[in-house]
C-alpha cells in the first residue's frame, strides 16, 4: 500500500489526497506532525514538509505539486492536467496561481495564523494578518466566481487540479469557518459541484483536535 504522510488542514495535501482518490489510487494516510522531526521523515524528504508520497516500491515523492506531476505521469488514465497544450499550461497557471498568490495572501494570513502557529507554538494570531487574509479573500472569491461563470470548471472544459487546488484552499478554510460564501454566490456553486464528487469524502469527514467546523462544512447540500 503506498502511504501518504501529511497534516489534515494543509492545503498542499488535500490537493495531493484528491488527485489520488480521483485516480482511484488506494493509499493510507498518516498523520505526520513535522514539527516532531523524525528522523525517519526527515529521510524521506530532508525538507521536513508534507505531503510526501511513498510508493510500494519504495519511491519517496515530496511537495504537493511534485507528487501531481508524478502522478499524471505515472497513472495517466484519469488525466487532471488537461488534454491540449492550451489546458495544460491554463491548469499550471491556475495551480500556481492557489498555491503561490492565494497561499500568500489568504491561506498563510488566516490558516497560518490560526492554526500553524498553535501547532508549532509560535504565540497568537496576529490582528493584521488576519485582516488582510479577509480583505484579499474577497478578490480571490470573486476571480474564482468569474472563472466558474465563464467555463464549465476553472481551467476550461474538465475538472482538472485547478480546481482541486482552489478547492484544497478553499476547504481548509471552511473548515475553520473563514470563508463568507454569501458574499460569492458563483464560487460557491461551484464548490458545492466539486465537494459533491466522491474523491472529496475524506476531506469532508475529517477531524482536527481542538476545531470544529462550521454545520455546513460537510453538507453536500451546504
Amino acid at each position: 500500500m503506498r502511504i501518504l504522510h501529511h497534516l489534515p488542514l494543509s492545503p498542499q495535501c488535500r490537493l495531493v489526497r484528491l488527485a489520488l482518490t480521483e485516480k482511484r489510487l488506494p493509499f493510507e494516510p498518516v498523520i505526520e506532525r513535522v514539527w516532531e522531526q523524525r528522523e525517519e521523515f526527515l529521510r524521506l524528504n530532508p525538507a521536513g514538509e508534507v505531503p510526501v508520497l511513498v510508493e510500494e516500491n519504495g519511491l519517496a515523492v515530496p511537495g504537493g505539486r511534485v507528487i501531481c506531476e508524478y502522478l499524471e505521469d505515472a497513472y495517466p488514465d484519469t488525466p487532471l492536467l488537461g488534454r491540449t497544450f492550451a489546458e495544460r499550461v491554463e491548469t499550471r497557471r491556475l495551480v500556481d496561481w492557489f498555491d503561490t498568490r492565494f497561499a500568500q495572501e489568504v491561506t498563510r494570513n488566516l490558516l497560518g495564523e490560526k492554526v500553524d502557529k498553535r501547532q508549532f507554538g509560535r504565540g497568537h494570531p496576529d490582528g493584521n494578518a488576519l485582516r488582510a487574509g479577509y480583505a484579499n479573500m474577497r478578490f480571490h472569491l470573486d476571480y474564482i466566481g468569474w472563472l466558474a461563470e465563464t467555463r464549465s470548471w476553472l481551467a476550461g472544459p474538465a475538472l482538472s487540479l485547478a480546481d482541486f487546488a482552489a478547492a484544497a484552499h478553499l476547504s481548509a478554510l471552511d473548515f475553520i469557518g473563514d470563508v463568507n460564501w454569501s458574499k460569492a454566490p458563483a464560487a460557491k456553486d461551484w464548490y458545492a459541484r466539486v465537494k459533491s464528487r466522491p474523491c472529496f469524502r475524506g476531506l469532508l469527514s475529517d477531524k482536527v483536535s481542538g476545531i470544529t467546523p462550521p454545520a455546513h462544512y460537510a453538507n453536500l447540500d451546504f
